[in-house]
């Protein structure tokens, strides 16, 4: 028997932390992926959202909408913790609590309440997590625990509050739904440093400044190579890229991840712009606090990346998840600037 999806007091899982792509446009080859072929497909068919296979919301209520879907299927687990009223932009991953992941062509709809008007659909392509084997670290995505790709869906909403939301999803043919919250905050009062505006002038953690001990500024497995320059010293005389993540002491699955798809993207765009990994805590302890550079961008959460232009200021910023598609545009916004 199919069951109604509960939308409204539903409490989501999350795992949020606390363009082109052929070389011809200037891009990277974008990574093969896993291995298993049945998966690779997967993604493919997740990544290519054709709007028209979802319902138009017209004058139903979220609540309405949600009855059209089958609401067995698997649960929406947030991947972004922060929604500004502004380019809002919401990351999740779908989890069966038989199969584990799930990848299919999905869309998300939002509303403030039960009679407000229905906003969506908008489309949540999923964006791979997985980097080519040459640059994978221990915390990578798993191959064994397939948590391959996030969705990534840029929503419009009617300013700050409490939304419902309902993702839905193509899966083999039938229209399965979701539903979660989100709090919108009002753009304005933002205080982490948003796009246009000027990076703050702080110095990062470099093989220098740790004397040559890496593991002290690097809980990645082995340390990657995006520690040679601090952000002061290249700050408005070079585009930038830089990831705030802790890849050992991630409380998310996404920290290794996302300092490996910098890892890939520096083969390709290292030559144009600097790229910066910042760890977390100081002296790689929760109970030591925040490192200087994260509470200078006042960051209350991790992993976050900004890209930022020649000038200094922000291009883009993301937070939470992010896969490999996000973040290479982000560093052509940067680079573009």
């Amino acid at each position: 028997m199919r069951r109604h999806l509960l939308i409204l007091g539903l409490c989501a899982a999350t795992f949020a932390g606390c363009g082109g792509n052929s070389p011809s446009d200037g891009a990277s080859v974008e990574p093969r992926g896993p291995s298993s072929a049945a998966l690779r497909a997967k993604l493919a068919e997740a990544t290519s959202v054709d709007l028209a296979r979802f319902p138009k919301p017209g004058k139903m209520t979220l609540d309405e909408l949600s009855q059209a879907l089958d609401g067995t299927g698997p649960q929406v687990a947030l991947g972004t913790s922060i929604f500004p009223s502004a380019r809002t932009r919401l990351a999740f991953g779908l989890i069966d609590e038989q199969t584990g992941f799930v990848y299919a062509p999905s869309v998300v709809y939002l509303a403030k309440g039960k009679s407000a008007r229905v906003l969506g659909p908008f489309a949540a392509p999923a964006d791979l997590l997985v980097t080519d084997p040459p640059f994978r670290s221990r915390q990578a995505a798993s191959e064994k625990d397939p948590f391959a790709a996030i969705y990534d869906a840029r929503v419009d909403v009617d300013g700050p509050g409490t939304y419902n939301v309902l993702v839905a999803s193509d899966i083999n043919g039938k229209l399965i739904g979701s539903g979660t919250q989100i709090k919108v905050v009002d753009a304005k009062a933002d205080a982490v440093p948003d796009v246009g505006e000027r990076a703050p002038r702080v110095a990062t953690d470099t093989v220098e400044s740790s004397g040559g001990d890496l593991a002290a500024i690097d809980t990645r497995l082995p340390p990657d190579d995006q520690h040679e320059e601090s952000l002061d010293a290249v700050l408005g005389k070079k585009p930038v890229a830089i990831v705030f993540a802790t890849p050992q002491l991630c409380e998310s699955r996404v920290c290794g991840p996302v300092v490996d798809i910098a890892e890939q993207l520096k083969a390709t765009y290292g030559d144009r712009m600097t790229f910066i990994h910042q760890e977390v805590y100081v002296e790689n302890a929760f109970d030591k606090g925040l490192r200087a550079p994260l509470k200078a961008f006042n960051l209350p959460s991790e992993p976050w990346l900004f890209t930022i232009d020649a000038r200094g200021r922000v291009a883009e910023r993301l937070e939470g998840s992010f896969g490999f598609r996000s973040f290479e545009a982000a560093i052509k916004r940067a680079l573009d600037a």
